[in-house]
Parts: C-alpha cells; sequence; structure tokens
C-alpha cells in the first residue's frame, strides 16, 4: 500500500517480540548501574513486604498465645522500622526510575530525528510530513510507561514472586500447590487475549498516524482551504478521522481489558482454593490458625505480581506497535551515504562535469539520458525547458540529493560519490521557488547561512541583493519575526532574505532554481543587481522560465525529454533558430498579447 496519502495505512515491516524487546533492552545499558540500585531498592521493600505476614505470624503463634508483650512490642517495633525504610526505600526509587525513564526517552527521539535527517529525499517524498512527526513524538512517548514498568515491574515483581512462592511452599507445600493450581489456564487465556490485542494496537497506531498526517496537511494548506470555502468538507473528514480512530481504540481496549478479569477472576479461585484445603489441614490439625492467616496475606502478596507482570504484559503488547513503527524507521538506510574511502572535498575551484549520465526515479523511465557537459570555474549556466524536461534533476545529482545510475558527476575532477557529503554540501548554496524561511527573526534566518556571521556580516549580506531598504522599515528591523515559513512576508521579501542568506554562506557553487519566479518586475530590477554580485566569482546554475533573466548568463543549456538538445549564448542560441529560439519568441508574443 502506498505511504504517501493522509488516509492511507502505513506498511510497518513485522518484529518478533523477542526482536523488540532485545532492541528496547539496549537503550537500558548506559543506565544498568543507575537500573541495578533501583531493583536493590525494590528487593529490599519486597523482602519488607514478605517479611511482614510472617512477623505477623510469630506474633500470633508466639507472643499473643504466651502472653509476652515485650516480644510483641520488639515486632511491632521492628514492623515499623522496616516499612518506614521501605517508604523511603520507594520514594528514592520513584525519582531514579523517573530520570532513567526520561533519559532513555531523550535518546530514542535523538537517535530517530538524527536518523531522519539523513535520510534521502525519497523517504520524506513517499510520506506526510505528519505521520513522521507522529513517530517522533507519539510513539517514542508510547515507550515511557514500558522502560519505566520493566524495571518498577517486570523485574522486581518477578523477583518476590519467586520469594513469595518459597515462603509459600516453605509454610506449607499442600496449600501452596492449592494456591498456583489455577496459574495454565490463566497464561492459556492471557496467550489467546495477546495475540489478538497486538493486531488491533498496530492497526490503532495507523489510524491516529492518519489522522495527525491530515491534520498537519490540512492546517499547513489553511489559506488553500479557506480561499475555496472548504472548511465544511475538511472539518467532514476530520470526523470521519477521529471516528476511525476512536473505533479502532474502542476496539482494541475492551479486548485490553480482559486482562484483568482474567487475573482477579484467577486470583479468587485460587484464595477460595487455599481456603478450602486450608480449613481441612486445620480440622486435620496439620497446620495452625496462626498459619493460615499468615499464608491468606502470602496469597495476596502471590497474586499481586501476577497482577502487575499482566499489567506489563499489557503495556508491553498495546506499545509493540510504536517501538515497531520506531524501528521500522531506523531500519531505513539512507539511499546516499559517505562510502568507507570517502574524502573530504577541498576547496572547491568550479570545475563541473557530467560524462555520460543517466538517471531515473523508476526503473525503465529515465529523465536524463546520457547527458554530458562541462563547466569552467566561474561560469553561469543557465537550464532552460519545459516542465519535467530534467533541468532541477541536474543540480539535484549536482548537489548529490540522488546518486546517477549510470555516469558520473565530476567537480574539480573529483567523482563527488567519493567525498564526504557535508564537505560537499557546505561549499554549495541552493536557492528554490519555494523559499523556506524558519519560525525565527529576518537576522537569525540571514544567518542560517554562516552561524558564526556577525550583525555586521549580515547586514552586508542584506545589503548586496537590496534586501536591507525593506527590512529597515520593518517593526523591529532585523530583529522582526517573520512567524511559520515566513508567512509575514511577501513572496519576493521571502526570497530577498534567502539571497542575502546565500551571500553570507559564500558558496563555491551557487544554484538558483526558478529563484526569481515571485519577484514582480520592480523587484526584480533591484535584486538583478544582487545576484549579479552573488554570481561574481562562483560556478553558477540558473533554472529559469522566464528568459529574460538569463539573457546575460555565459551559457544557456536548453533540456528536452532528458537530453541537451542546445547549448550557447543567448544571441547564438537565437540565431540557430531551434528550441530555444521558438521558446523565446512564444513568451515574447505572449507578453505582446497580454499589453
Amino acid at each position: 500500500m502506498a505511504k504517501n496519502t493522509v488516509k492511507q495505512d502505513e506498511d510497518l515491516q513485522r518484529h518478533s517480540k523477542l526482536e523488540i524487546i532485545g532492541r528496547l533492552m539496549k537503550y537500558l545499558k548506559p543506565y544498568k548501574i543507575k537500573a541495578l540500585f533501583v531493583i536493590l531498592l525494590m528487593i529490599f521493600v519486597m523482602i519488607c513486604g514478605i517479611l511482614n505476614p510472617y512477623l505477623l505470624k510469630v506474633a500470633i503463634d508466639n507472643n499473643i498465645q504466651k502472653g509476652d508483650i515485650k516480644g510483641l512490642l520488639i515486632i511491632g517495633a521492628v514492623l515499623l522500622v522496616l516499612n518506614s525504610l521501605a517508604a523511603l526505600a520507594t520514594r528514592i526509587r520513584l525519582i531514579s526510575m523517573s530520570s532513567i525513564t526520561n533519559n532513555i526517552l531523550i535518546n530514542i527521539r535523538e537517535e530517530l530525528y538524527t536518523h531522519i535527517q539523513k535520510l534521502s529525499f525519497s523517504f520524506f517524498d513517499n510520506r506526510p510530513v505528519g505521520k513522521i512527526l507522529a513517530r517522533v513524538i507519539g510513539d517514542v512517548n508510547a515507550l515511557q510507561e514500558l522502560f519505566s514498568n520493566s524495571i518498577t515491574s517486570f523485574i522486581p515483581e518477578l523477583l518476590s514472586l519467586v520469594c513469595v512462592a518459597f515462603m509459600m511452599f516453605y509454610m506449607n507445600f499442600k496449600l501452596a500447590l492449592a494456591s498456583i493450581i489455577i496459574l495454565p489456564l490463566l497464561f492459556i487465556s492471557m496467550f489467546k487475549v495477546e495475540t489478538v490485542s497486538r493486531k488491533r494496537w498496530d492497526a490503532y497506531r495507523k489510524k491516529r498516524s492518519n489522522l495527525n498526517a491530515f491534520t498537519h496537511e490540512d492546517f499547513a494548506g489553511i489559506k488553500v482551504v479557506q480561499a475555496f470555502a472548504n472548511e465544511k468538507n475538511t472539518s467532514n473528514s476530520f470526523k470521519d478521522l477521529v471516528k476511525t480512530l476512536m473505533d479502532s481504540f474502542i476496539s482494541t481496549v475492551r479486548l485490553n481489558d480482559l486482562f484483568w478479569p482474567l487475573v482477579e477472576l484467577s486470583w479468587g479461585a485460587g484464595t477460595v482454593i487455599v481456603f478450602m484445603v486450608g480449613v481441612n489441614l486445620i480440622i486435620e490439625g496439620n497446620i495452625s490458625v496462626g498459619t493460615l492467616i499468615a499464608f491468606t496475606m502470602y496469597i495476596g502478596m502471590f497474586w499481586r505480581p501476577i497482577m502487575n507482570i499482566s499489567n506489563f504484559y499489557n503495556t508491553l503488547i498495546s506499545n509493540f506497535s510504536a517501538a515497531e513503527r520506531i524501528f521500522d524507521i531506523l531500519d531505513i538506510k539512507p539511499d546516499i551515504v559517505d562510502l568507507k574511502n570517502a574524502v573530504k572535498m577541498p576547496k572547491i575551484k568550479g570545475n563541473v562535469e557530467f560524462k555520460e549520465v543517466t538517471f531515473y526515479y523508476e526503473e525503465g523511465n529515465p529523465v536524463l539520458n546520457n547527458v554530458s557537459f562541462k563547466v569552467s570555474p566561474g561560469e553561469t549556466i543557465a537550464l532552460v525547458g519545459a516542465t519535467g524536461a530534467g533541468k532541477t534533476t541536474i543540480t539535484s545529482l549536482l548537489s548529490r540529493f540522488y546518486d546517477t545510475q549510470i555516469g558520473e558527476v565530476l567537480i574539480d575532477g573529483k567523482n563527488i560519490k567519493n567525498v564526504e557529503l557535508e564537505s560537499l554540501r557546505s561549499q554549495m548554496g541552493i536557492m528554490l521557488q519555494d523559499t523556506f524561511l524558519f519560525s525565527a527573526t529576518i537576522k537569525e534566518n540571514i544567518r542560517y547561512g554562516k552561524l558564526d556571521a556577525t550583525d555586521e556580516e549580515v547586514i552586508a549580506a542584506a545589503k548586496a541583493v537590496n534586501a536591507h531598504q525593506f527590512i529597515i522599515k520593518m517593526e523591529k528591523g532585523y530583529d522582526t519575526e517573520v512567524n511559520e515559513r515566513g508567512s509575514r512576508l511577501s513572496l519576493g521579501q521571502r526570497q530577498l532574505i534567502s539571497f542575502a542568506r546565500a551571500m553570507l554562506a559564500n558558496p563555491r557553487i551557487l544554484i538558483l532554481d526558478e529563484a526569481t519566479s515571485n519577484i514582480d518586475t520592480f523587484t526584480e530590477k533591484l535584486v538583478q543587481q544582487g545576484i549579479k554580485k552573488l554570481l561574481r566569482g562562483r560556478t553558477s546554475f540558473v533554472i529559469a522560465h522566464r528568459l529574460s533573466t538569463i539573457r546575460d548568463c555565459d551559457r544557456i543549456m536548453v533540456i528536452d525529454e532528458g537530453e541537451i538538445k542546445e547549448s550557447g549564448s543567448h544571441d547564438e542560441l537565437l540565431s540557430q533558430k531551434g528550441i530555444y529560439y521558438s521558446l523565446y519568441m512564444a513568451q515574447y508574443r505572449f507578453l505582446n498579447e497580454g499589453a
């Protein structure tokens, strides 16, 4: 099933329960000493709890029957001290466990975030942003209870269960055997419930991911929604997704809630069996009343760990899908990675060469077909052609957002596959038609091109591309907040800021992909001067449909059906009266007819 729509469930690779548990437990390794300390505290609390019934038995059978007030007071004092220490240990354990759990979640979220940043464009092309956010935030949060319970519930309760069982068998074998006779039936029932429950939790998290993706997409495109008065339709879609999520959750929880009745029913049945056997043993004179009372307390202490372990098991099942969704992304390998012997790219001079490059996004459907060309340092190359001809693909290959299937891309004679990605991309600047600004100030957005730049350098870059004049007229000048994606600025203003950002970065190779398409004619005249400064001394590639903006480029390459059909200066291509001539004349006629 496709992954690139907000209403379709995601396909996940299934993992075994043991594999998921094993991978989750690896995150505990850095905190094993702290975890051991927590477990020791839990063992101490457990021992204090186990001693309570035994000391009560001694008090009833020995001190009370013999009227030993002093001995009774001593036992009372011991119980008071033990339980006070147990309360203190419990408090310390809760604080320590919270620290461990929060640190683990931070580590998982940072690992997931860092990994996603390294993934190739194909990953983001195939998934709505909302579904990615659901994994980074919601699915990671779902693991909090799981990690907390793994230490505070499962391990200590398992030890408690073993110790209580030992005490029960030590006190009376028949009563102990009677108390556990119901366990096999309970385990079989829980296994049956778990098999179906895990599938339902998987389905629920997929529905929640769909809702998250739809909500993100709807709010991101709220201007379009309101412009077409589609609020009612999107609200209906939202309600449908919420209802689907609710139905999935109710179906899952109803099944999950069977865990508690199964354990409580088994607990009750086990207690009844113990009383029946215990009464007969008292009548036969085989046990004392104190032993039966103590044993009754142990029955509660025996089933309480089982209840808590079943709660942990329930939590484990309900969060398997969250862990699986996290590991599903962590297991995705980036398409573009540094090779083992990759070297740092030296300072780029600007020689660029494509050698017989063939590239396709889908097998058998080439976007570029045997493309070859050379560019000298400082040369400005314009790429023109119809939509889908392969212009942006050429610049994407140059930036190594994708790798060629056939042929080589060389910069200064080095195959870019053999150099470190960061050392390559840090020397390149890319400006797109859809300019992206962060939710920060104008100054911070410009400084993104060079994080250690001074305020003077930021202002100088803005002046160079003629952005300074409109910036100082803003409410707070360079400290004006631009809002999310720069929504409070015009399209032209956003692009001017992106030019300033590129100017500050001082890239060795510059790519302008329709970077002036949203600038009005008046603003374009101002920014062209800045662009000339930006292009000076560096190799540049300019993609433009507005042919008037590329007349001064050193060379214009016409891309058609994945091939370079024409190459030359503006005047040379016009004189050939080929594809470029037809494009230019068609655009010229269109402008004249419009006038």
